[in-house]
């Protein structure tokens, strides 16, 4: 049976010893103790060694343990002072007591039965008992004691004197898990050992030194076992939902998009709303769906000639065919800043500063709007918006692309398309992809801009655009069935989260 310079160092010393702690192998052998283990490990997958392995509670003293060793626990430091006087106030107490020792001190003097509480003068008056007088050594004294002789304790051992929660409580000592290892020879291990091992100088690397002198002839190379366990290493890398739109935002840029340039998160609702033809009478532009900035409270219209085209849109349709909503637009109402409330609104502010013909636009920003926190809502979240613009574009082109982000980029088996309604597209639709937890979730909404919309902006041909919550498709790609764990703090997830490609 071939074995390594540390399985065979390990089996000699076993071979005297029979039956060992594991510390004490590291002792005996000279090795590190991570090379000890690998040899351990390997002579038991050989069956010629065990490894037993223990758990045990521990109780170890604390650093105010520690302190409490040295100059007494606070009510033994009180009664000392009790005995002295007879009866104290508790600012007679605060030369021998810090702040936080005074505020229990009463309690824990009153459970002890060592003084008599009572008010006189409007202060708190302890007095002493025979008790107090009386008191001698208890349980928790004998605690700290052994705990201060031996560093640390079976917690069985220390549980028979005083509540191991009791000493947590006050700080006094904590409580671990502690592994115990023995190792032992097996027989076979034995009759190997006993045979006789000769043990050579054992190299990691040939090296060219090893080469010229010849010495390679001499040495036994250390062979290398890696389904051996060792340390786990967690290199840096981005978080994980940081690479999800990092790998979005570079395959839009593959597929020739031109990402939109933001400014702000803050927007005016003629921006987040009126420019996109979504009248100001609409619900979604009220308190309960969306936010609204009290200070400064409103911002500036831009060009008036733009501001003409989008209040006409609004007030009679302004292009052939359309009555627009009907309503006199106030440009008071559209001044009013935001924070925005979807990404459609750089959509319009694109197409009003004018697009390539054709030419494809996207962008990924964070929106908010006030909702019910849940696993598949939150409140701050990321949306990639984005528009196609083109002289033959048709609804179908639009499921394509929606059916492609979800298949492709998100790893969604399962598509749906369900007809919805927009102010500022038709016709719309709503796309859905199927979750494995949570069954069929919506992603966002699409549609073809309104030619009220786009006209007044400007843009003369069809667009097709839309709008789809991301957070939602990296839920997907993530393997996780609870939004809000995009933004966890789990340190185990952000470590082992799979890395996206």
């Amino acid at each position: 049976m071939e074995l390594s310079y540390q399985e065979k160092v390990t089996l000699i010393k076993l071979k005297d010893l029979k039956k060992i702690k594991f510390e004490e192998l590291v002792k005996e052998t000279g090795l590190d103790q991570v090379a000890v283990m690998r040899a351990v490990l390997w002579l038991q997958s050989k069956g010629l060694a065990k490894l037993h392995e223990k758990q045990k509670k521990i109780v170890k003293l604390t650093e105010t343990g520690r302190r409490y060793a040295e100059i007494g626990l606070p009510e033994r430091r009180a009664l000392m002072v009790l005995r002295e006087k007879k009866k104290v106030t508790l600012d007679d107490l605060k030369d021998v007591l810090n702040e936080d020792e005074l505020k229990p001190i009463v309690g824990i003097l009153r459970k002890e039965g060592w003084a008599s509480v009572k008010k006189e003068g409007g202060k708190l008056v302890l007095e002493i008992t025979d008790k107090g007088i009386k008191a001698g050594e208890r349980p928790i004294d004998a605690a700290l004691k052994i705990l201060v002789k031996k560093g640390e304790v079976e917690a069985g051992k220390i549980s028979k004197l005083v509540s191991i929660k009791e000493l947590k409580r006050r700080k006094i000592a904590e409580e671990e898990s502690k592994t115990e290892r023995e190792v032992e020879i097996t027989d076979e291990g034995l009759k190997i050992a006993e045979k006789g091992l000769e043990i050579k100088e054992e190299v990691s690397f040939l090296t060219p030194e090893l080469i010229k002198s010849g010495k390679w002839k001499e040495v036994e190379f250390k062979r290398f076992n890696i389904e051996a366990p060792v340390r786990k290493i967690y290199p840096g890398k981005k978080q994980p939902y940081r690479a999800f739109l990092d790998k979005i935002r570079r395959k839009l840029i593959e597929m020739g998009f031109i990402e939109m340039s933001v400014d702000s998160l803050i927007e005016t609702q003629f921006w987040n709303f009126d420019a996109l033809f979504q009248p100001q009478n609409h619900p979604a532009r009220e308190w309960t769906d969306t936010y609204q900035l009290k200070y400064p409270k409103m911002g500036y219209l831009p060009e008036k000639e733009l501001v003409e085209r989008v209040k006409a849109s609004h007030e009679n349709g302004w292009i052939t065919g359309s009555r627009g909503w009907g309503y006199i637009w106030s440009p008071e109402r559209a001044m009013l800043l935001m924070p925005r409330a979807h990404g459609t609104a750089l959509s319009g502010r694109q197409l009003a500063k004018g697009v390539q013909i054709p030419g494809k636009y996207f962008t990924i920003q964070r929106v908010f709007r006030p909702d019910v926190l849940d696993r598949t809502h939150l409140i701050e979240f990321n949306q990639v918006d984005g528009f196609v613009v083109g002289e033959n574009l048709t609804f179908k082109h639009l499921l394509g692309i929606l059916k492609r982000f979800a298949v492709e980029i998100a790893g969604a088996k399962k598509v749906k398309f369900l007809p919805d309604y927009y102010p500022f597209t038709e016709p719309s639709v709503q796309m859905s992809a199927y979750h494995e937890e949570l069954g069929w979730v919506e992603f966002g909404g699409a549609g073809v801009f309104r030619e009220e919309m786009t006209k007044a902006l400007g843009v003369d041909v069809p667009v097709i655009a839309w709008g789809i919550g991301i957070d939602r498709l990296a839920m997907f790609k993530l393997g996780i069935d609870d939004i809000r764990y995009l933004f966890s703090y789990d340190l185990k997830w952000l470590r082992e989260a799979k890395i996206i490609w």
